[in-house]
Formats: structure tokens, C-alpha cells, sequence
């Protein structure tokens, strides 16, 4: 028989080993990534395209009879007129134009001025104040224009990419029957290189790092707690954006997980313990409060999972940094208006993308 001491000594060793064992079960739980709970979003994945404007790239369908605005501007494109013969039909352009609508990484637009618009004689070739259109199917155009974009984020237009888009024009006045003057090469490279340089000097995008205190966080978990703020499913995996407030604008903020998480077997054993909230300066307007907006949810994300507000460098931010940071950007978008590009204008979004 056990003796009083024995049986002391079992019952304290098994209460040691709950104990133990109710620790590591604490730890595990602590540690492990925090999940959404049932009323949770399905995990960032695509969502339906957003609707897009006509463009070149995809003709438009026979039933669109509104006229589409014109794309070409003489600040960021190198434009020819082409004088015609006679009228050609949208169909007619698009026959010989190629799918892609880029040459080398710039892309090019051809634009007309319809047989219908009121016009004085003297602009039958497309003058300064014709009717410059997107090209619409079944109508058919006394005047078009060809231009190649000076700059994006791929850098200046160069002398082989240039050289490629006169042939070209030189193919398709062939096949329209139609004469332009193209502009001389040095000047036109000189052009783009300018706009690079003015470009690459105001390209700014700003991020902000979202990251755990303590226990990480599953996709689910984040993609929880970012719908209640309004975020919602981007068009990849991984990602989630803030809407802009004007229809089929461009989203004012995006949310960035690793991709990797995202397309997990299984998101919800996915350990993440940081997300980013990223804005694209140049791409959304002032009068959107874009950096108020990325402060506010940035702070309330982390504030709601249990996490801090950084740089990607990983140094916390502070409201005096965030507020540095938010005077350099109020100078950035000053400078961008007095240049003519306001952040968030097509003209804006074509340099910067």
C-alpha cells in the first residue's frame, strides 16, 4: 500500500504535469495565428474586373454611340498628323494597328476627327481645334493622329522605340492613304528624357507597415478586420484596396499580404505578421485626403490586431514622423499642379504607370 508521502508525491507530480501542460496549450494558443471568426470574408482573392472605359486596346461594342475623349496630349506624347486622301472607318484602323497597342514599352494611340463634327476648312486635317476622338466603331474619320508616349515607369522613349513607331506609321500611311511630318528624333528624345527626369523625381509611393505585437495573424484574420474598416477585395491574391469615392476611379489605397500567404493549401494555417498599406501618390487626387486616409486606417488596423505602425524599414512611426512625412506629400502635390499634372488626372495617371 501506498504510504501518505507516496501518495502526496503522485498527487503533486500530476498536478506539475497538467500544469505543464496547460502552459504549453497557453503558449501554443499565444502564438499560433490569430483567426477570423465565423462571420469572417472569404480570403483575399479576385474579385470581378472593375469596368473599364472604351480604349484602343479593346474595341468597343457596336451599341456605344457617345463620343470618347481624346487620349493624346502634347505634354507627354510625340504626336503626328496624318493628312488623308480620303475617310477610313474606325474598323479600317484597327486592321492594321497591332493587338498590343506598345511599341518596345511605350504604348501609342491613334485618334481621328469624325466626318460629323463641325469643323472650318481649314482644320480638315485635324488643326489645333479639331474634334479629336477615341476611335468608335462604325464611324468613319476625315483626320487621324498617331502619338507614342515620351515617358513611364519603364523610362524616357528611346531612339530604337522611336525609330519603330515611324515605320510603322509610315506602313499605316501606306495602307490609309494618308501623308504626316513626323517630328525630328533628337528633339523628340530630348522631350522624354526631360519628362523622365521630372517624373522619377516625383514618383513617390508611400507605404506603411501594419505588424504584430505578439501573436501573428492568419489572411483570414486580416481580411476580417479590414472589410469593417471598408477595404474589399482587390483584383490578386493578396491584395485588398480602399475605394476611391468617384465610380470607376482608381482605388485610393491597397492592401499588401505575401502573395504566398494568400494562396496557401490552407490560408488559415498562414502565418503573416506584417501587412502593408500602400498609396500610389501620383494616381489618386489631394482632394481624396489620401495620406489622412492611409494614417487613419493604418492606425485603426493596427490598433484592432494587436500590432504597430512602422516603415518597411521597420522603424516605428511616431505622429511627428507621420506628420513630416504628410507636409513632404502636401509639397509633392503642389508641385505636380503647378506642372500641369494633378495627381489623380488621366494625364498623371498615363506618366506615372
Amino acid at each position: 500500500m501506498m504510504s501518505s508521502l507516496q501518495l502526496a508525491l503522485l498527487v503533486a507530480g500530476v498536478v506539475v504535469l497538467l500544469a505543464i501542460w496547460a502552459y504549453y496549450r497557453w503558449q501554443v494558443k499565444r502564438l499560433s495565428p490569430r483567426r477570423a471568426d465565423g462571420d469572417a470574408p472569404a480570403v483575399m482573392g479576385p474579385e470581378p474586373p472593375p469596368r473599364r472605359e472604351p480604349t484602343l486596346d479593346a474595341p468597343l461594342p457596336a451599341s456605344v454611340t457617345h463620343a470618347a475623349p481624346a487620349v493624346l496630349d502634347e505634354r507627354l506624347d510625340a504626336i503626328v498628323t496624318l493628312r488623308l486622301d480620303k475617310p477610313v472607318t474606325a474598323e479600317a484602323v484597327w486592321s492594321v494597328l497591332p493587338g498590343s497597342r506598345r511599341i518596345g514599352s511605350k504604348p501609342f494611340v491613334v485618334e481621328g476627327v469624325p466626318l460629323q463634327a463641325e469643323q472650318p476648312s481649314d482644320q480638315a486635317g485635324g488643326g489645333p481645334q479639331a474634334d479629336w476622338q477615341t476611335l468608335m466603331p462604325g464611324q468613319r474619320y476625315g483626320a487621324l493622329r498617331a502619338g507614342i508616349q515620351l515617358a513611364n515607369r519603364a523610362g524616357a522613349l528611346n531612339e530604337i522605340e522611336y525609330s519603330e513607331f515611324i515605320q510603322k506609321l509610315h506602313d499605316w500611311c501606306e495602307h490609309w492613304l494618308a501623308a504626316g511630318d513626323p517630328p525630328d528624333m533628337l528633339a523628340v528624345v530630348q522631350r522624354a528624357r526631360a519628362l523622365d527626369q521630372f517624373a522619377a523625381a516625383h514618383d513617390v509611393q508611400l507605404a506603411l507597415t501594419v505588424r504584430a505585437r505578439r501573436a501573428a495573424w492568419s489572411p483570414g484574420y486580416v481580411a476580417q478586420h479590414a472589410s469593417r474598416l471598408g477595404f474589399v477585395a482587390g483584383a490578386l491574391p493578396g491584395r485588398m484596396v480602399w475605394p476611391s469615392s468617384e465610380p470607376g476611379a482608381a482605388p485610393l489605397l491597397v492592401l499588401q499580404l505575401e502573395t504566398q500567404a494568400a494562396l496557401a493549401e490552407d490560408p488559415e494555417l498562414a502565418v503573416l505578421r506584417e501587412v502593408r498599406l500602400v498609396l500610389e501618390v501620383p494616381h489618386v487626387p489631394a482632394n481624396e485626403r489620401p495620406f489622412e486616409r492611409l494614417r487613419e486606417l493604418a492606425t485603426a488596423l493596427a490598433e484592432a490586431m494587436d500590432g504597430w505602425v512602422g516603415d518597411d524599414s521597420g522603424q516605428p512611426l511616431d505622429g511627428a514622423a507621420l506628420d513630416r512625412i504628410g507636409q513632404e506629400l502636401d509639397r509633392l502635390y503642389e508641385t505636380l499642379q503647378a506642372h500641369e499634372l494633378p495627381a489623380g488626372s488621366p494625364a498623371a495617371r498615363r506618366l506615372f504607370s
